[in-house]
């Protein structure tokens, strides 16, 4: 089994808590972070939402520019995380977790489906913190399934 995740601050604390209980280490990630988002970095939300720019609702939605200097476009995310998924998915490894964030899921659900890139724009995988989905890919047709989504049945015990 292998352990992968995003390397920003609460994220690799999650990985770290479920390495431990898996017994591995953690693969510590920089192309699973969540989308930069420039010099927005840091500042209340409120700072951002006055200045965001949103998507058009037609025409190209990736290489938009949401109005933030120095923010990640959104095919500059999702290529990101694609390398990432292709990278860890390279290794020989049957089973393996990711650690990552609420809109990076998007990316990793669409690139393990071999969602084209350019088809991503109007893409968008709802995600709790802590939720769990597991992709799984069958050994005779290597089909690749979307088994669950954003599952939080497990925080309900806590």
């Amino acid at each position: 089994m292998e352990l992968y995740s995003s390397d920003l601050t609460r994220t690799a604390q999650t990985a770290r808590a479920i390495a431990q209980r898996l017994g591995v280490e953690p693969t510590l990630v920089a192309g699973l972070r969540e989308k930069s988002y420039g010099e927005a970095e840091g500042k209340a939300q409120t700072w951002l939402e006055e200045r965001f720019a949103p998507p058009p609702p037609t025409g190209d939605r990736m290489n938009h520019h949401e109005g933030i200097e120095g923010a990640e476009t959104k095919h500059e995310f999702a290529s990101r995380i694609y390398d990432a998924v292709s990278a860890i998915l390279s290794s020989p490894c049957s089973h393996q977790v990711l650690v990552t964030h609420g809109f990076a899921l998007t990316f990793v659900v669409a690139a393990w489906i071999h969602l084209p890139l350019e088809s991503a724009g109007y893409v968008n995988v709802r995600s709790n913190s802590g939720g769990i989905t597991v992709l799984e890919q069958d050994g005779f047709f290597h089909n690749r399934t979307v088994v669950s989504l954003n599952d939080t049945s497990h925080l309900a015990a806590m």
